[in-house]
């Protein structure tokens, strides 16, 4: 059994929505508050991916609300990427833990239940049908194309996927936040909000001005 086996029949983000939380694709179910899917206007232009909820987003059932969805609201705005353009979610829509004490600490989803739960990112990029495509992080990067993808190598870069017509890998805003140097920081923050930038360019200007160069996926 897999996650696809649990998808609604008709494809759309409330039975999408709905459908997700009887999921039962892999283990991760079972420590979970919830089921976190995707969160934003279905029609939105553009659509963020990042690798799971966490401690915070299990128990609202949103994404990105926690710190790092805090500080990506903050680039976005400082980026000229309107919130309402934007719909978010999660390559994994059950948040993995770890306890510490009495605190829930994240715990890198593993790569089968990365691919276990990728018949739900799919149905949201079938049902979105986003113009720009954003991935934070290798797990959701490599949750599309493929695990040979690095982030490090071609992030900040546009390119056409199969996915969207614009695609951009990036670093996730948790890593930001780890960051404990204050000018390393401070510069870091400064080079995601202009990879961000790129994003706010080509809904201002359309696909066309980001002269894209074909699909990373095969490369990489």
């Amino acid at each position: 059994m897999t996650a696809a086996d649990f998808l609604p029949q008709r494809i759309s983000l409330p039975a999408l929505r709905d459908a997700v939380q009887d999921c039962r694709g892999c283990e991760l179910y079972r420590r979970a508050t919830q089921a976190v899917l995707g969160d934003g206007d279905p029609r939105a232009r553009v659509m963020i991916v990042g690798e799971q909820p966490g401690d915070e987003e299990d128990v609202a059932g949103r994404p990105f609300v926690g710190p790092a969805g805090r500080l990506l609201d903050r680039t976005l705005q400082a980026a000229g990427v309107p919130r309402a353009e934007v719909y978010m979610t999660n390559a994994v829509k059950h948040f993995k833990w770890v306890p510490r004490g009495k605190k829930r600490l994240h715990q890198k989803p593993g790569s089968a239940e990365v691919e276990a739960c990728k018949p739900w990112l799919e149905a949201e990029l079938a049902a979105v049908k986003p113009e720009v495509l954003v991935l934070l992080g290798a797990t959701a990067a490599q949750s599309l194309l493929g695990r040979s993808f690095k982030v490090t190598r071609s992030r900040g870069v546009l390119f056409a996927s199969r996915f969207a017509p614009v695609t951009l890998a990036t670093v996730h805003p948790s890593s930001l936040l780890r960051i404990p140097d204050q000018v390393e920081r401070r510069n870091a923050r400064a080079l995601f909000q202009r990879e961000l930038e790129l994003v706010a360019d080509v809904l201002r200007e359309g696909v066309a001005m980001a002269g894209l160069p074909a699909s990373l996926e095969a490369s990489r």
